[in-house]
């Protein structure tokens, strides 16, 4: 935990509300190695949660209201009572807040008996970068009232799916579980092997020489949330044309065996997913046998499919994974993480080509924009909890 991140929340609760707060809690943003856009499809992932996180600092109120502060957005307030229906706000300075209203909500919904309390809200997980700030504020929100309240019996799962059906139902994406699930049950030093169907979370040891690095291309993901929705759809049409519930039910063999009338750019998102599964299956048994050149290959072949078949990369993104590959070799891989349509890239090297990859990156790329790329070296963090 990064301790100036620890002293913006308790200033700002103290700003706020003139007093210490009775707990502070965390819960880390997270990273994909492999597996984009497969869970919302059934299939796997295999992310890390990473050493960025968004804090909540609390004290309970003997009222029903519920009063906010923001941190990073100048102690903006925002205050509701869980009396009155819980609606989402249009401004466009506090679209932070729909993110706690949508949790607070999905609790409530959830029959839990919420009292009100008093939340201070800091994190340092990047914006826009497409490393799940936003499913860490909700599962913070969760666990924040948890322990609050006492509430033993609500599991980190169960905050992670409410998280999701916040995102779904209340903000408007329609994103799939992996980035609450693994900001909930994340464990420090691994990965999660994650079943996106039966939730089962199996941890992937990284090994302890290899480095998480996250660069942020500085390319602003203007696109995504639409065509996020759009590639779902095209996914759940892809499944009906073979019958199945989702796309983890279809195989390579019977992908291109039953193709028959189905619309080719829709084959190919469709072809992404059903690779992907299988990657991702593969990469965690790579890194499990300490595999890095094999884990590369994984990387470099998940990347082209999302830039070829299912059409998520841009070029500023493509430029930075052959940059860093061009480093890597075949020690390790690169390929961009996320939603698509800009933010991150992720590569797994050794730490001692680290500063290498810093280099190369620093002579070699500019964003569209002119700025430079942001290199974030990360750990694999425990999921959320109390401070």
């Amino acid at each position: 935990m990064k301790s100036p991140l620890l002293k913006r929340v308790l200033t700002s609760f103290s700003v706020g509300f003139d007093a210490a707060p009775s707990c502070v809690v965390h819960a880390p943003g997270r990273v994909n190695l492999i597996g984009e856009h497969t869970d919302y499809n059934d299939g796997f992932v295999l992310p890390c949660a990473i050493d960025y996180h968004t804090l909540v600092a609390a004290q309970p109120r003997d009222d029903r209201l519920v009063r906010v502060v923001a941190a990073d957005y100048g102690n903006k307030l925002d205050e509701f009572s869980l009396d009155a229906p819980i609606k989402p706000l249009t401004a466009g300075d506090m679209g932070w807040a729909n993110y706690v209203r949508g949790m607070v909500k999905m609790l409530l919904d959830h029959g839990l008996p919420l009292r009100g309390a008093e939340l201070a809200v800091a994190g340092n997980v990047p914006q826009g970068a497409g490393l799940s700030s936003s499913a860490s504020l909700e599962v913070a929100i969760g666990q924040a009232f948890k322990t609050l309240q006492g509430f033993d019996e609500l599991s980190a799962t169960e905050i992670a799916l409410l998280a999701q059906k916040a995102e779904n139902r209340f903000v408007g994406i329609n994103c799939g579980i992996m980035d609450q699930l693994i900001s909930a049950r994340g464990a420090a030093g691994h990965a999660l092997l994650i079943d996106c169907r039966s939730l089962d979370a199996a941890p992937v040891h990284l090994p302890d020489d290899v480095a998480v690095l996250i660069v942020h291309s500085r390319v602003k993901r203007g696109l995504v949330d639409s065509e996020y929705n759009t590639r779902r759809q095209q996914c759940e049409a892809a499944a009906r044309h073979y019958g199945v519930p989702a796309l983890r039910d279809v195989d390579e063999a019977r992908l291109l065996a039953e193709r028959g009338s189905l619309d080719e750019r829709v084959f190919r998102r469709a072809r992404h997913i059903v690779t992907e599964n299988q990657r991702t299956l593969d990469a965690a048994e790579a890194l499990a046998a300490n595999d890095l050149r094999r884990m590369g290959e994984l990387m470099a072949a998940s990347h082209a499919s999302m830039r070829d078949d299912f059409e998520i990369t841009v070029p500023a993104i493509d430029q930075l994974v052959e940059i860093l590959q061009g480093v890597i070799g075949t020690a390790g891989g690169a390929r961009m993480t996320g939603g698509g349509f800009g933010g991150c890239v992720v590569a797994l090297l050794p730490e001692a080509m680290v500063d290498a990859a810093r280099t190369a990156i620093e002579a070699q790329y500019r964003a569209p924009s002119g700025e430079a790329a942001t290199v974030y070296v990360c750990h694999p963090s425990a999921g959320a909890g109390p401070i």
